[in-house]
């Protein structure tokens, strides 16, 4: 679809009035943490459905009991305010209550990713400085291999163990009613309620900072933007432990007195048929989600149903239309934006393939910028005054947002990464920018279209990969001298496929490889591993990286193809080509 032929949706400037509408609730209600505005939409909606699941499903009245307890308990065991509590659980009701409850009282909950085990998984307890441990019981295996390296921390089971206590027996010890908060547990605005994981553009996952007004602002922005109301039921199958899945989706819901169906993970077999049965109106998605449903024959007919929006991010313009108008969805509310920094963009006209706009009006609410990189480097390009050098219409450039004076800076838990997610005297002397690490474009009508990561990570079934921490794997399996990986992409797949140039010894096996990368999370494990006798370096002793990720797999080196159905290593062939790019073998 061109541009000439685009006609906006109607409703795009509502979308907007409605959710700056929503936001003035922060002016009347600056330090009001989320749960207490949940538990006001409780005193209303009482009776209604609010989070359900196949396991469980919780009225507004028995939500608010249950974050009540959970609040009573931490009370009771003397948790000060700030304290961290690391959470490690799949979706469910009792996720988003448990960290309702502990956030109210003041302290922080940590989202781990429950992808994550071994070193991975230390390094974000560690980074999140956790006093206790939440962890559902089919997950304990993970955390008893690491127990003993872990520093001293309180664990505790939710479900029957005979080794930790069971935090979803032990609440039920305490009254539902809403707990005497003192004055000093009362949490402030600009106080960190959440730590949600990140890999940024470098290094292992950080523990991104999220304070109590970003929750609400989230919750109730979204709540506005999608029209939100207590007859909408939103499907969530994205991980809880991520700021859309866990936060968005579930916030912007509640605050309107909407229920939410929550599913531990996607089933493209079993999606349209759920959406039809739990009767939703609106769908949470990621670009990857719709491309598995979109591919999906042509036979499968999904039911009737009555979603009227599906909202997210990532969905790429060669499958938006498509998507749209196969599976009969009215509007597609696509959105761009990062957990811890100050950019975000709307595409409330439904541009096909735009992550979204800032219409001239709100230009000074909403400042983002495209500046000119350096390739190789990745750092901006300045002019003879010395600042930024801004990208004109259609140029890709990285995507930084202003930060305003009097923002918090604290970005992570680690003050060094932080530090470097900032841009200082971009456009003008002593002002400062969060960098995304993002590479855009923007288009003469101001529409941005995502391209692609920076630095050394990629995104890939919805997770971004942090680059290092797959190549300490392989450079710690025998025979391989070096690593170093990189996201190439494949026709058909949304993302950044994994890929790995190794230098070997001679008492390297590569038929022992998938049973080593076993310790990675599956989004992580390399798709595609190249032989080469050396691997060329930059004149600072730099791998070429960005060389070795344009030539991808088509190259003359061997490359070996990681088989998930075989959990073999196969030589990578034409054939073996063809059945990667036509979508006949499951990646």
């Amino acid at each position: 679809m061109t541009g000439a032929e685009f006609k906006p949706n109607k409703g795009a400037t509502m979308a907007w009035v409605r959710a700056l509408d929503a936001l003035k609730i922060l002016e009347d209600q600056p330090d009001t943490p989320l749960a207490a505005h949940i538990a006001a939409a409780a005193a209303a909606h009482a009776d209604r459905p609010a989070l359900i699941a196949s396991e469980e499903s919780l009225s507004y009245a028995a939500l608010a009991a249950r974050i009540n307890r959970y609040a009573h308990w931490g009370l009771a065991e003397a948790l000060p305010p700030g304290a961290t509590i690391a959470l490690l659980m799949p979706n469910s009701p009792d996720y988003a209550a448990i960290w309702l409850g502990l956030t109210r009282i003041g302290c922080v909950v940590a989202l781990l990713n429950t992808n994550l085990t071994g070193e991975a998984l230390i390094h974000g307890i560690r980074a999140a400085g956790a006093t206790h441990l939440i962890v559902a019981v089919a997950l304990l295996p993970a955390i008893r291999e690491i127990l003993s390296r872990l520093p001293v921390i309180h664990v505790l089971a939710h479900g029957k163990t005979d080794q930790f206590p069971d935090i979803a027996a032990l609440i039920e010890r305490f009254p539902d009613t809403e707990p005497h908060i003192p004055p000093f547990h009362q949490p402030r605005g600009n106080a960190t309620a959440l730590l949600i994981y990140t890999s940024g553009t470098t290094g292992l996952p950080k523990a991104a900072t999220v304070p109590h007004r970003r929750l609400v602002e989230w919750s109730f922005w979204f709540a506005g933007m999608m029209d939100a109301q207590a007859e909408d039921r939103l499907y969530n199958c994205l991980p809880m432990y991520h700021s859309v899945g866990g936060v968005v989706a579930i916030g912007a819901m509640l605050v309107r007195g909407g229920a939410v169906v929550i599913r531990e993970r996607f089933s493209a077999s079993r999606f349209w048929d759920d959406i039809a049965a739990e009767n939703c109106s609106i769908f949470q998605y990621i670009g990857e989600l719709c491309r598995y449903l979109n591919n999906a024959p042509p036979s499968a007919t999904p039911p009737q149903h009555r979603l009227r929006l599906a909202c997210g991010n990532g969905l790429r313009g060669e499958v938006w239309e498509s998507f749209q108008s196969r599976f009969k969805i009215p509007q597609i509310l696509e959105f761009y934006a990062a957990t811890e920094g100050s950019v975000s963009l709307y595409n409330c006209e439904g541009k096909p393939g735009a992550i979204g706009r800032v219409p001239a009006y709100l230009a000074h609410r909403f400042p983002v910028a495209l500046i000119r990189i350096d390739a190789d480097s990745n750092t901006p390009l300045r002019d003879l005054s010395g600042h930024c050098i801004p990208c004109i219409p259609g140029e890709a450039g990285e995507a930084i947002g202003r930060i305003p004076s009097d923002s918090l800076t604290n970005f992570y838990t680690d003050g060094a990464a932080s530090e470097k997610k900032i841009l200082r005297g971009v456009f003008a002397d002593g002002d400062a920018w969060f960098r995304t690490g993002d590479l855009m474009r923007k288009d003469q009508a101001g529409y941005y279209y995502f391209l692609d990561r920076l630095g050394d990570t990629f995104r890939w079934k919805g997770e971004n990969v942090a680059t290092t921490e797959v190549a300490a794997v392989l450079a710690a399996c025998p025979g391989i001298a070096q690593a170093v990986v990189y996201g190439v992409a494949i026709p058909g797949h949304d993302g950044r496929a994994g890929m790995a140039t190794i230098v070997t010894t001679e008492n390297f096996d590569i038929t022992t490889l998938p049973a080593r990368l076993t310790t990675l999370p599956d989004y992580a494990r390399p798709l595609f591993i190249r032989l080469r006798p050396a691997i060329d370096i930059t004149g600072t002793f730099k791998f070429k990286t960005a060389d070795l990720a344009r030539e991808g797999y088509n190259t003359s080196d061997p490359v070996w193809f990681h088989d998930r159905q075989t959990a073999t290593m196969r030589p990578l062939d034409e054939a073996l080509k063809s059945e990667i790019t036509s979508g006949s073998l499951k990646l």
